[in-house]
């Protein structure tokens, strides 16, 4: 059988939800029997949008729940908010979804993520002032953190069946961060404690076995949250997540199972990204509103520009590779004619086709890269590209398979087979059109193969 790997090549916000609702309701030649989630937590919000018009931003859930029958698993990977988790599935049941719950499982090595992390975060963040990092003020880096620092001491979902252990490292874990940062305004450690038995009450808690079982029943999908270009190695430090966003972890999943699965990489045919940080290719005339996105507190502006071959290349390249692409948004290309494509940078004088793939955990190297791309400039190849999924193939040198219209199902077109890995064929061909408007280095000549 089929397995699939989804993650997204930006800054997230790219479309992963929708592509994870495709696979689930119509993409795949078997049914998709489980969605796995993989990496971040309750700050994910990937929004699928019904034929009928039930919209929800999938946070802990699998972005597949509205398919009937299709299960959710958060692996070891996720940071498990049980709060949100429940808020998340009472949407879900006023949208017809009664029994999201029933169709979850959790591991019980994932770590949870609590009011008191919650708390130390947003202290933190708002510590730095302007010089925030963007983060989403909802505990996730800070419940990384903390496991990291105290990895005996960091609640995990098993945890919560177990009274004394878990008001123990609750109210350990409750006192660390206050030394740290002074009296936060938090609930007590009995109320926490509370609603985590009732979590532990509600919803399936497993061992690491369970996950190889699940596989052996049909075909899932590994849905991963944020965007490749936020990695936690691999970003542009320190506007980054305390995750892991390529395909990593849900390739170590599938290798303690014995399974494979296609690499599917989704980008929109422009950029976005949530909050401060390097962004070449940002063009603040162009106006491209969302109804799903849009100022928040803790992230401020969300900021848009041009596709950026360069950055997208380099995400491809840290992910490891990807054996297909989901392009997304084409409806608003065929509506804004202005939507440009950078196929290189000029750096102090210097054109700069390919970002250096550096070494994961060297983050003085990506700082200094991020240096670099705050003195970037975008050089475009034009307006007036008639074929985006050509373009896109081009640029990236990897097969685009899925062309998104809109947000819901019956928007994909399937352009080719979603093949297993190995057998994906690579007819990359030139189609896009448009003339450079600059730089006879790189605009207008397709990209040289890896």
């Amino acid at each position: 059988m089929t397995h699939y790997i989804v993650a997204d090549l930006g800054f997230g916000d790219a479309g992963k939800g929708t592509v994870v609702d495709w696979l689930c309701s119509h993409g795949g030649a078997e049914p998709v029997h489980t969605v796995v989630r993989f990496n971040g937590g309750a700050q994910a919000a990937h929004n699928v949008v019904t034929s009928d018009g039930r919209r929800h931003a999938f946070a802990q859930f699998g972005s597949g729940t509205f398919t009937p029958g299709v299960r959710t698993h958060l692996s070891r990977f996720m940071l498990v908010d049980p709060v949100a988790l429940a808020a998340e599935a009472a949407h879900l049941g006023s949208l017809g979804v009664r029994d999201a719950l029933d169709r979850l499982t959790v591991d019980r090595d994932a770590l949870i993520t609590t009011p008191y992390h919650r708390a130390a975060n947003q202290a933190r963040e708002r510590a730095r002032g302007e010089l925030r990092h963007g983060s989403c003020g909802m505990g996730i880096g800070e419940t990384a953190r903390y496991a990291l620092a105290h990895p005996d001491d960091a609640p995990r979902a098993g945890d919560c069946a177990a009274p004394r252990t878990l008001a123990r490292k609750l109210a350990v874990l409750r006192d660390a961060l206050a030394g740290e940062l002074g009296t936060m305004d938090v609930p007590a450690v009995a109320a926490v404690a509370d609603a985590y038995l009732a979590f532990a009450g509600r919803v399936a808690v497993v061992d690491r076995g369970h996950l190889s079982r699940l596989l052996r029943e049909g075909p899932a999908v590994f849905e991963g949250a944020q965007g490749v270009l936020l990695d936690e190695w691999h970003g542009f430090h320190p506007y980054t997540t305390w995750s892991t966003t390529t395909f990593a972890n849900a390739e170590a999943l599938l290798a303690e199972a014995g399974e494979t699965a296609t690499r599917l990489g989704v980008t929109r045919c422009y950029m976005t990204r949530h909050g401060p940080g390097p962004f070449v290719t940002e063009d603040p005339a162009l106006e491209l509103p969302e109804p799903h996105n849009g100022r928040n507190t803790w992230q401020g502006e969300f900021r848009v520009g041009h596709f950026d071959a360069v950055a997208t290349r380099y995400a491809v390249q840290a992910a490891g590779g990807a054996d297909l692409i989901a392009l997304t948004h084409l409806d608003t290309a065929g509506r804004r004619q202005e939507l440009r494509a950078c196929l290189c940078y000029d750096i102090s004088g210097a054109t700069v086709r390919r970002l250096p793939a550096g070494r994961p955990g060297d983050l003085d190297a990506q700082q200094a890269l991020t240096g670099r791309l705050l003195l970037a400039r975008p050089v475009y190849h034009g307006t007036g590209i008639s074929d985006w999924p050509g373009f896109v193939e081009d640029a990236l040198a990897t097969p685009v398979a899925l062309a998104s219209y809109g947000p819901r199902a019956r928007d994909k077109r399937l352009l080719r087979p979603l093949a297993k890995p190995g057998a994906v064929p690579h007819p990359v061909r030139v189609r896009s059109g448009g003339s450079p408007e600059s730089s006879t280095a790189c605009a207008g000549v397709p990209p040289s193969r890896p």
